[in-house]
């Protein structure tokens, strides 16, 4: 199309612990959704995975900021930073002798308020964003894994993100029931650093207990191939003298059986409130997990066992926002109907 390179058009999935972005159908950015400040002149020091390697190794003038919270903005300085940051990766840091007119779709919670989608488009606004829509993020997850949101027939999602937990059921294009649980991949990493201070008498930072839910983390203690176990080396609180100790998935499971079980409860809560033909159509479909909590070795099964109903990882659950939300973007880039999308 004629012109066509004055409009960058872009979906961004601003995420609670990372950030993806799409550009021409490719992920152009996937970065932690963290930036690190300088405190004495307010300028952005990195952005980034730049900025995670700097968490918890601070001196006094650089601060690390996560801008997101519970999956909406916390900061908003900190956000405008980011957000401007990414358009600038999409870009590949080129300089332009134009300013494009940027078009973007950006995936939020469903439970959002008014004040907090204003806040998501001022911060993208801010950061260069011209026409601006929003998409919920159980929607958008729904088209990133491929189901068929416009037809009469329920599908139910539930995305286990860094910030929250959200459990809906979709049919003809909208949200039938949604609730959200500030329980997810951030509970978890505090689990585990809680653990680790009560069993071992062992200090975990926010890294250490994140890599080690990576490498062991499980949701049932009985794996058919459970990971090898995770050395885990810290600080005794007692002593400060160093110690090393084999975490296996089995504890694991046991440290996130709670937070878990809050899951359970919410799935439950949502699918008391689902209309009876749509419930039929979810116990025979199944019930679709997506998030990076999705990734905890053995959920599905546990799930599964504990409300007698067929769960499944969708492939990639990590990126399945991003996708959904590109999926948005390319409908309204062709002029189709899109009644999923928020102005």
């Amino acid at each position: 199309m004629a012109f066509s390179f004055l409009t960058q058009e872009l979906a961004m999935d601003l995420g609670t612990a990372n950030t993806l972005v799409f550009m021409n159908d490719k992920i152009v950015v996937d970065q932690p959704s963290i930036v690190a400040i300088n405190s004495l002149t307010n300028k952005l020091e990195a952005c980034g995975i730049e900025a995670k390697r700097m968490q918890g190794k601070e001196n006094p003038n650089i601060l690390t900021i996560r801008p997101m919270k519970d999956g909406v903005i916390a900061d908003f300085d900190a956000a405008e930073h980011m957000i401007r940051w990414m358009i600038k990766q999409a870009n590949g840091n080129k300089r332009s002798w134009f300013t494009p007119n940027v078009k973007i779709v950006i995936a939020i919670p469903f439970g959002s308020t008014d004040v907090e989608k204003r806040a998501v488009k001022e911060a993208a606004e801010h950061s260069g964003g011209r026409d601006i829509n929003l998409i919920y993020e159980p929607m958008a997850d729904a088209l990133g894994i491929g189901l068929n949101v416009e037809e009469p027939q329920g599908h139910m999602v539930v995305d286990i993100g860094g910030g929250t937990t959200e459990c809906a059921v979709i049919s003809l294009a909208g949200i039938v029931e949604c609730e959200s649980l500030k329980t997810a991949g951030d509970v978890f990493t505090a689990d585990i650093q809680q653990y680790m201070r009560q069993q071992y008498n062992i200090k975990v930072g926010d890294n250490l207990a994140e890599q080690i839910k990576i490498a062991v983390g499980a949701a049932i203690s009985d794996l058919e191939t459970p990971p090898e176990p995770f050395d885990v080396i810290g600080p005794n609180l007692i002593t400060a003298y160093p110690v090393k100790v084999p975490v296996t998935s089995m504890e694991i499971a046991h440290c996130l059986d709670r937070s878990l079980a809050k899951i359970e409860a919410l799935i439950v809560s949502v699918l008391e409130r689902t209309p009876p033909e749509l419930y039929s159509d979810i116990v025979k479909e199944g019930i679709h997990l997506t998030g990076g909590g999705a990734l905890i070795r053995g959920l599905d099964k546990r799930l599964s066992e504990k409300l007698k109903i067929p769960f499944s990882v969708a492939e990639d659950p990590l990126k399945a926002v991003a996708r959904g939300t590109n999926l948005a973007l390319k409908n309204l880039s062709k002029g189709r109907l899109c009644p999923y999308l928020m102005r």
